[in-house]
Order: C-alpha cells, then sequence, then structure tokens
C-alpha cells in the first residue's frame, strides 16, 4: 500500500470515530471513556490542536475541541453530558489523579 493510500485510510478511519463518538454514542461520557480506555474526546480534541499546531497552523485549545465536536464545549455539555456518578470520579482519581 502507498504512503497516500495509508493516509487515506487513516482519515477515514479517524473521520468514521469521531462520527461514531459525536453521533452514535453521544450517551458515553469522557469521564468513563478515561477510566476505561484512557483517552476521551478532549484527548482527541487536544491531539487533532496539536498536529494542526505542528504544521504550524495555529489552533487553541478551545478552537480544537470546536473542530473535533462540531460546536462549542458548552453546547456539548449542555446537550450530552451528565454529571459523574461518584464511582466514576473516585476510579478516576485513582487512575488519573
Amino acid at each position: 500500500m502507498d504512503d497516500q493510500t495509508r493516509i487515506e485510510l487513516e482519515a477515514a478511519a479517524f473521520r468514521r470515530l469521531r462520527k461514531h463518538l459525536m453521533e452514535d454514542r453521544t450517551d458515553v461520557q469522557n469521564i468513563d471513556m478515561m477510566n476505561l480506555a484512557g483517552f476521551c474526546r478532549n484527548c482527541l480534541s487536544r491531539w487533532y490542536q496539536e498536529a494542526a499546531n505542528a504544521r504550524g497552523i495555529e489552533m487553541t485549545k478551545d478552537e480544537g475541541r470546536e473542530a473535533f465536536y462540531g460546536m462549542t464545549m458548552a453546547e456539548w455539555k449542555a446537550n450530552y453530558q451528565t454529571e459523574a456518578s461518584d464511582a466514576a470520579k473516585e476510579a478516576f482519581k485513582d487512575s488519573h489523579g
């Protein structure tokens, strides 16, 4: 497989992951993803921002989040984020604190 095809396939897989997280599974909370997988939507948006910055494209954290989420963080929280359970908060603290 040539490099361009590989890049296009990786980009397609990333877009599908983004769609899955942003449209198909809005019920899955970031804290639960962090507890289970060690990354979440915010991590993906930060990696997107870092990739842009590495290519000389100025992008803030908020701009990266909006590019990934397809809306502002405030809109995402209002529409989809729920209060984390005490168990989820404790698990996060234990593994990431």
